[in-house]
């Protein structure tokens, strides 16, 4: 007999407003809590727990929460009530993703020199969306790829866009550079009225925060435009 409070709970069984994997379809991965990532990798809860609770409590009772966690061996991990072995093994894998991306040296990770090296990081990520997606590249001193965020997802206008949003990781992250790129689910890159008018409103603001906004992609169907190249929206320099 199904009863709440001695089986698992699965994703799929948490009301929708709580389900992390839909939670990060429709707002991007930066959204989600450190729990709600973590419900994600193991899938499922404890007895009469779901799993996003379960993982709070993983955080919680690692003792400072994501460092905590990453000090943690498998025995350690399986210690934690409602963790077994598969799910700390799990742990662990993504733990150790995490900390060799950390420890990549500048040098291996792509440099932005022209709209090119642009697409080739943009196109595989936009465009085959049935909608639009805005997403932004944090850029070192010397244009090297430091993240890829997607931070916007609908109808990409300047009335929609908050600027704020555009420019939080960057300055999170006190990075001196970031470029764009959105996709036109329609397959055709012709940049809009909108998107000329976003970009102009976005190198104005970049120019106070002292932030470089190298380029904005539009990204079609197996094409894509640079407004930077085209020299719309852009002041000319």
């Amino acid at each position: 007999m199904s009863d709440w409070s001695v089986r698992s709970l699965t994703i799929k069984e948490l009301p929708s407003d709580e389900r992390p994997r839909e939670k990060l379809a429709a707002r991007g991965a930066a959204s989600l809590s450190n729990a709600e990532l973590l419900a994600i990798l193991i899938n499922t809860g404890s007895r009469g727990e779901s799993v996003t609770t379960l993982c709070q409590r993983i955080l919680q009772e690692s003792g400072g929460g994501l460092r905590g966690v990453m000090k943690r061996d498998l025995d350690s991990l399986t210690e934690i009530r409602g963790v077994g072995p598969a799910k700390a093994i799990t742990i662990l894998a993504a733990i150790e993703l995490g900390r060799r991306i950390a420890q990549l040296t500048p040098e291996e990770r792509p440099q932005i020199r022209n709209p090119e090296d642009l697409a080739v990081i943009f196109e595989p990520r936009l465009m085959a969306l049935d909608h639009e997606q805005l997403w932004v590249a944090v850029l070192d001193t010397k244009h090297r790829l430091e993240r890829l965020v997607p931070v916007y997802q609908g109808s990409v206008n300047s009335a929609q866009v908050r600027t704020a949003e555009i420019f939080k990781e960057a300055i999170r992250a006190n990075a001196p550079a970031i470029a764009l790129a959105h996709n036109h689910p329609s397959g055709d890159p012709t940049p809009s009225a909108d998107d000329i008018a976003l970009t102009g409103d976005l190198e104005r603001a970049a120019r106070v925060l002292d932030i470089e906004l190298i380029d904005h992609l539009v990204i079609g169907d197996g094409r894509w435009l640079s407004l930077r190249r085209l020299g719309l929206g852009f002041t000319a320099t």
